[in-house]
């Protein structure tokens, strides 16, 4: 084999080995989401459901509390 002909492919490596992609630039924030309507529609009645849920532990508390006086 002649030095000549392996001069090409050795070329050839070393030109594809040295092109690599660039790494990627940091971010410095996180992009705000954009789904701030779908949340916000899963959210309303979970935050709704506690708002009920806290009405209702009130209430029970106010009764155990009107038992608990007219028991003594």
């Amino acid at each position: 084999m002649k030095p000549r002909s392996l001069l090409l492919p050795c070329l050839a490596v070393l030109v594809l080995g040295a092109c690599q992609r660039p790494p990627p630039a940091p971010t410095e924030q996180r992009p705000e989401p954009q789904a701030t309507a779908l949340r916000d529609a899963v959210n309303a009645p979970l935050d709704k459901a506690k708002d009920v849920q806290a009405t209702v532990d009130a209430t029970a508390a106010k009764q155990d509390a009107d038992i608990e006086a007219a028991t003594q």
